[in-house]
Formats: C-alpha cells, sequence, structure tokens
C-alpha cells in the first residue's frame, strides 16, 4: 500500500514560506483533541520557546531557500502553546535525550529553552517522557513523527512532509509509539536529565 504523501499539501505551502506553514499546522493542532509526538532529537514544537524556534526556524528556510518570514512562523509556531490544557486536550510526548543537547541557537538559548521544559511538566492535560540515552531500546530510534486523535499521522523530512491516514500506517506509528514509551521516564526522573543538561551549560 502506498503511502498517502501531499506533494501539495504541506510542501507546496512551506514554498509559501514558514508562517504559512506553521498557520496550517496550528489549525490541525487546535483541531485535535488526542495527540501523540515522539521528538527524536529537537524540542516539540509546542512548548518551543521563542528564540529556540526562531532558531529552528532559520535553519529551515536556510536549508529549503524559502522565503525568509521567520517572524510570522515563530508567531504561529508558539501560539500552539495556547492550546495546552484547554477543552480536554490531551498531549503525550516524548523526547530523545538528544533533543536535551543538541545545539539550537546556541548556550543561552538552550538554558532558556530547557528551563521552559522544566515548567511544562506542571501543564494541564501534559505527559511528558524523556528516553534517557542509556536506557533499553524496544524499537530503533527512528525519526520524529506525531499522531493526530490517532487518525492521521504527520512526518517531517529532509526531502518533504508526509502525511499517513491509512489505518495500517497509523497502527504501525500508534505501536511504534507505545515501544518507546517503554523506554521513557517521567516524573521526577525526567526532570532530573532535563536539569542535568541544564547545569551543564551553566559551566
Amino acid at each position: 500500500m502506498t503511502a498517502a504523501y501531499e506533494p501539495s499539501g504541506w510542501d507546496k505551502l512551506r514554498n509559501e514560506g514558514v508562517g504559512p506553514t506553521q498557520l496550517a499546522f496550528l489549525d490541525l493542532v487546535r483541531k485535535t483533541k488526542d495527540t501523540k509526538h515522539y521528538a527524536a532529537n529537537v524540542i516539540w514544537g509546542n512548548i518551543q520557546t521563542p528564540d529556540y524556534a526562531r532558531a529552528m526556524l532559520r535553519l529551515v528556510v536556510d536549508f529549503l531557500d524559502t522565503p525568509k518570514d521567520i517572524e510570522a512562523g515563530v508567531a504561529a509556531r508558539t501560539a500552539r502553546a495556547d492550546l495546552i490544557g484547554t477543552e480536554g486536550r490531551s498531549y503525550h510526548v516524548i523526547i530523545g535525550h538528544d533533543a536535551l543537547r543538541a545545539n539550537i541557537g546556541g548556550p543561552e538559548v538552550m538554558r532558556g529553552q530547557l528551563a521552559r521544559l522544566l515548567e511544562s511538566f506542571e501543564m494541564p492535560g501534559l505527559k511528558l517522557g524523556i528516553i534517557p540515552d542509556r536506557t533499553t531500546r524496544y524499537i530503533y530510534p527512528g525519526h520524529s513523527f506525531g499522531i493526530f486523535d490517532s487518525r492521521r499521522v504527520e512526518i517531517e523530512l529532509f526531502g518533504g512532509s508526509l502525511t499517513y491516514t491509512e489505518r495500517d500506517q497509523v497502527d504501525a506509528y500508534e505501536k511504534a509509539f507505545g515501544l518507546l514509551e517503554r523506554s521513557a521516564v517521567y516524573g521526577d526522573e525526567a526532570k532530573a536529565l532535563i536539569s542535568a543538561e541544564l547545569d551543564a551549560l551553566r559551566i
């Protein structure tokens, strides 16, 4: 069965700029009640600080050579945080240890982002786990992805964006998420990992 690839969807929007792309994604997030997200090596977009989001989007526009409407993209991306804890929305997010260490925007930006990550544990409707780098794995790390209401999977790759909607495709990512969850730690254990990386940046 072929993937439900949408070359005229996300990819067309991306050619118009990160502003339109992030606004469209904000609309998807707004319409979703239950989100599962695996962020392998960067911080989950819904809780990125403006400085971190700005650094991320600058990397995107430089790589793709798209219109450099970075501030419009930052505004739309960071607006996702306002939806957390509203209208019964739930978010289960798993972040790879590498995401805490990847130098996006420099030490000052990363300090602010890790501090924001620690604060996010208090956000209602958000379950946040970290996969320690030396923990046992039950599936290969793979790429980042999001599952929206168990009906749609979104994947962003270097060569384009993928949208999966077929039941067997979505089920495969649900299974992958469950196996990733087995490796994750939550609560105080997760906070300790983040705090250790934040302390390292203060040295």
